[in-house]
């Protein structure tokens, strides 16, 4: 099986990546303090906008809407138990738009840091 970014890097020379998804959000209504992830499930059409926007403007890759997709990131808005849900959303959402790209588009997962700090510093450990 071939590597999707190595074959499109092989055929384009340069790839063009997603950007400033939170900045975008914030634009697009987004309320500080809000987690991200959630409008993966509250609204979708939103997160569509976004990824075909940056679709439109030319990125090759485009990253889900889970950057703060973590356990810990979500406990900060009561959805730790969503976890699989929203960032399975996430994906689904972005995939969608990617097939319908009239152009090869690859669809990366966002991964965040969970803003834990591991003992001593803070409570995380490492079980």
């Amino acid at each position: 099986m071939t590597n999707p970014i190595e074959a499109l890097l092989a055929e384009k020379g340069v790839l063009l990546a997603d950007g400033a998804t939170g900045t975008n959000l914030f634009a697009m209504g987004l309320e500080a303090g809000e987690a991200p992830e959630l409008l993966n499930e509250t609204a979708p059409d939103t997160i569509t906008s976004l990824h075909q926007n940056f679709v439109d403007a030319g990125a090759d890759i485009i990253l889900t809407n889970s950057f703060g997709g973590t356990r810990h990131r979500l406990k900060l808005h009561h959805a730790q138990d969503r976890v699989h849900a929203l960032n399975k959303r996430a994906a689904e959402i972005a995939r969608a738009v990617a097939d319908k790209a009239n152009r090869k588009v690859i669809v990366a997962g966002s991964v965040g840091p969970t803003g834990e700090l591991l003992v001593p510093l803070g409570a995380m450990t490492y079980d």
